[in-house]
């Protein structure tokens, strides 16, 4: 048995995946945060698979109150109860102390990646840097100061293009502008939002990029050793433009050989570029018609339940793997018989601002076969009309045990669901955006 400190989490599906697979593999762990009301209020967020009884943070053999956000208090405080709790591994499955814990493991003697492959990783326009100076394809970019900046940058990529923050997640604040007019109204709202969700100053600069067209898929991989192996590659759906925001995955992707040789290659190229090792990533990658384009890496397995369409397809457990990382492990990506050829979630989308009187269709669609999950968020939450991926209303998970139907089983699933609001006047269409 091994004992892990965990540092933050997530508050959606990895805060239950994570612990899950901690005591799984026979271990324990001590959960410390600055806050851990944040995870009680938004651990009754939806119905469904993994929502049931206590949170599996409180699991935790210790839960330690500490401000994580200030590393000059935090070190010396963990090195103090690694002296008495002795950890073997340090994990954190939130972007934001992905840096937190590759310095942790470093002052403790942990196995952990470089912090300066993270913070690379973790910094969108440092991870701009690294892969272009390394070769590895990505779009036209520039880090700009000010609108003034932005707006003479604009003019040298080329409308429309992508206005980003580098160092929020979930797609937040990430939009498309068009012209001049909208890229000082994206600059204008990143400016106003000068502090994370999890209480740190923000970076006020502005990363602007070529806008890429073309599918675009994730590829999972495992680094250990200096060795990153790939599980597998798995495609998006996207909607919400000018907001780019993630309706659905499919595990495995639909890609003809070439297309995911080259995906694979270039995600492989741009995790070697940035020096991650013992770590899980999730890659993401444009299909442009010019080739594979780095969107962006992230030094964690992924989200939004992606890590469960692979499980269900390759009995892989990448939440798993992320355990085995952390304590210095070779995991086991062995593929074995599921069953399961193919496996995809869709979420709902609110398309609306009220508040949720409750959502139709939910017993049909429970009813189905091929349902893995339905989640639904309670009646009496407070809703607006999309902007990033965190505001979903629930999602279904299906699985296709002859072929690669999944998606399509999600897409018309989730177009069953039909939201309704207390509020009459702001109830609209059903909210699915199926790409």
């Amino acid at each position: 048995m091994a004992h892990l400190l965990v540092v933050e989490s997530w508050v959606g599906s990895m805060s239950r995946l994570l612990p899950r697979a901690i005591g799984e593999g026979g271990h324990e762990f001590t959960f410390v945060t600055r806050d851990l009301h944040h995870y009680l209020r938004g651990a009754g967020a939806g119905t469904g698979a993994g929502s049931e009884g206590p949170h599996p943070l409180l699991a935790a053999r210790n839960i330690v109150t500490a401000d994580t956000n200030d590393m000059d208090e935090l070190l010396p405080h963990l090195e103090r109860l690694h002296a008495v709790l002795a950890f073997d591994g340090v994990v954190s499955s939130c972007d934001y102390y992905l840096p937190a814990v590759a310095r942790i493991a470093g002052r403790l003697g942990l196995p952990g990646p470089a912090v300066e492959a993270v913070e690379g990783a973790c910094r969108k326009d440092l991870t701009r840097r690294i892969l272009a100076g390394a070769g590895v394809p990505g779009p036209r970019f520039a880090l700009c100061t000010d609108t003034a900046h932005a707006a003479a940058a604009a003019r040298e990529i080329g409308y429309p293009l992508v206005v980003k923050p580098v160092d929020l997640c979930a797609g937040m604040l990430v939009r498309e502008v068009r012209d001049e007019r909208e890229l000082e109204l994206a600059c204008r709202a990143l400016a106003e939002f000068p502090v994370n969700a999890r209480g740190q100053d923000r970076t006020p600069s502005v990363l602007l990029e070529e806008l890429l067209t073309g599918p675009e898929v994730s590829v999972e991989t495992v680094s250990s050793g200096g060795v990153a192996r790939v599980v597998g590659v798995t495609d998006k759906s996207v909607g919400g433009a000018p907001a780019f925001i993630e309706t659905g995955h499919m595990f495995p992707a639909g890609l003809a050989p070439e297309a995911e040789r080259e995906a694979v290659e270039t995600a492989v190229a741009a995790v070697t570029a940035l020096g991650l090792d013992h770590v899980v990533c999730h890659t993401e990658i444009k299909l442009t018609p010019e080739g594979p384009r780095v969107v962006e890496v992230n030094p964690r397995p992924a989200g939004n339940r992606i890590t469960e369409l692979v499980r269900h397809v390759t009995g892989i457990d990448l939440a798993a793997a992320c355990v085995d990382v952390a304590l210095g492990r070779l995991p086991d990506l062995t593929p074995r018989p599921t069953g399961v050829h193919s496996a995809a979630i869709a979420f709902l989308l609110p398309a609306a601002t009220g508040t949720l009187a409750g959502i139709g269709g939910a017993d049909e669609v429970r009813a189905e076969p091929g349902v893995l999950e339905l989640t639904l968020a309670e009646p009496g939450r407070a809703v607006r009309a999309v902007t990033s991926n965190n505001e979903y209303l629930g999602h279904v998970m299906t699985a296709d045990t002859r072929g690669g139907g999944a998606r399509a089983a999600a897409e018309r699933l989730i177009a069953h669901l039909h939201p309704a609001y207390e509020d009459e006047d702001c109830s609209l269409e059903p909210s699915a955006v199926p790409a």
